[in-house]
């Protein structure tokens, strides 16, 4: 990998995860490298997932409640604080 993944942006990290699954899918990449490859695609797809949590985690809603604007994480429920169910 040319960069640390620690410093790679999601961006960067989607399109190598992708030339991986190109290179994979073409089939005939020696046993050694496949497992090298998937190895990889794993750890970018880890991190992948860690910076769409980070961002989620980051994004409030403003809903109104009782005729009045507030801010919510993303993910709550409208009806309930904390609770994410359905």
């Amino acid at each position: 990998m040319a960069k640390e993944e620690a410093e790679l942006g999601f961006e960067e990290a989607m399109d190598q995860l992708e030339l991986i699954v190109r290179e994979l899918e073409q089939g005939d990449v020696p046993l050694e490298k496949a497992i090298d490859l998937f190895q990889q695609g794993m750890k970018l797809s880890q991190l992948c997932g860690a910076k769409l949590e980070q961002v989620e985690r980051k994004i409030e809603m403003i809903v109104e409640e009782d005729g009045e604007l507030r801010k919510k994480p993303f993910g709550s429920t409208l009806e309930g604080d904390g609770d994410d169910s359905l």
